[in-house]
């Protein structure tokens, strides 16, 4: 098992790393080139930047059984669908149960978003520190069911 993490801008690069060597679980740290990162624990891939060669890169490095850190619906589904686990930076485990409906709502807001009518959709809502806590918990947890 190995843990992937779409790290371009993900807030929770060192919860992962810290969790991870708890689990002696070796984790990949795939970015764009507009983004700097260094780690003394992970290893990281720098991806050329364009439109979704981060995601690309990681679905293709992925595969059964490792676990894909992303807030991205689309490559959450694309990681289920080879057998990974996905988990979002909130905590959110994404499951072949819940996935299709999350996509529904991207595409209907990207719908909403591109129409002519005026609709103000709030973005998300600023990061807290209880998220870093749900995100650590989740993650934790999920390591442990996977490597039991």
């Amino acid at each position: 098992m190995k843990i992937f993490v779409d790290a371009d801008a993900c807030p929770v690069v060192k919860i992962v790393e810290k969790v991870a060597k708890e689990f002696s679980v070796p984790v990949c740290l795939l970015c764009d080139t507009n983004h700097i990162l260094s780690s003394d624990y992970s290893e990281i891939f720098i991806i050329g930047a364009g439109r979704d060669a981060v995601d690309l890169a990681l679905i293709n490095k992925c595969s059964r059984g490792d676990v894909v850190v992303t807030q991205d619906y689309g490559v959450a589904a694309l990681a289920l669908g080879k057998g990974a686990f996905s988990i979002h930076q909130s905590g959110k485990i994404f499951t072949d149960d819940n996935i299709e409906g999350l996509l529904m709502d991207r595409h209907l807001s990207s719908k909403l978003r591109r129409s002519n009518r005026k609709h103000h959709i709030k973005g998300p809502k600023k990061r807290t520190a209880d998220d870093d806590i749900e995100f650590e918990n989740s993650f934790r947890k999920l390591l442990k069911d996977k490597t039991e």
